[in-house]
């Protein structure tokens, strides 16, 4: 139930271009072809992500890890669902300059010094998987950086798609799924 997934090239198509119901990894263009392996303690093997880490229950961001890339000067995640009502994916999540050495997020924890962007629910934060009926996919979407980007606190995934723009090394990521309650 997982996927990952990794596009060879140098193009990021223009923020106008993100409209649809595709994820910002699948719009960026990496600068080395394999994949980040990307993994979450809070997917389980059926791939459904755990219920404290969804609106639903406590609301913890994900915890997230992966290995090391040679030349990353930063890190950048995106939790994105796009299969939300809209013309776009609902963001979730949007954090970067994340330091170097640093490969995974604690759950509900952030290292010092990174920022967040907007998310769709209106606050720079974390805001956990809430489908409003049957099974989402949310992609957890992490982006090697061969440089911090210099954005704003509490931009938007436009943004962030755009200061990206020839600055990731590798990309990846791995889909969690999460149900609407019942009733």
């Amino acid at each position: 139930m997982f996927r990952l997934t990794a596009l060879a090239g140098l193009l990021l198509l223009p923020s106008a271009a993100l409209a649809g119901g595709t994820v910002v990894l699948d719009h960026v263009a990496a600068k080395r072809p394999a994949p980040i392996v990307v993994s979450s303690g809070a997917i389980g093997p059926d791939g459904h992500i755990a219920a404290r880490n969804t609106a639903y229950g406590q609301n913890l961001s994900l915890p997230v890890s992966w290995p090391a890339i040679a030349g990353t000067k930063a890190w950048a995640v995106a939790l994105e669902d796009p299969d939300a009502p809209g013309p776009t994916p609902f963001v979730h999540w949007l954090v970067w300059n994340i330091p170097a050495g640093v490969t995974r997020l604690s759950e509900g924890g952030l290292p010092n010094g990174v920022v967040q962007g907007r998310n769709d629910h209106d606050s720079a934060a974390y805001w956990g998987p809430h489908p409003p009926n049957g099974v989402h996919r949310y992609h957890l979407e992490v982006f090697a950086l061969d440089t911090p980007l210099t954005l704003r606190a509490g931009a938007d995934r436009d943004a962030l798609a755009a200061a990206l723009r020839g600055h990731v090394i590798a990309k990846g990521e791995i889909l969690g799924l999460v149900a609407a309650p019942k009733g």
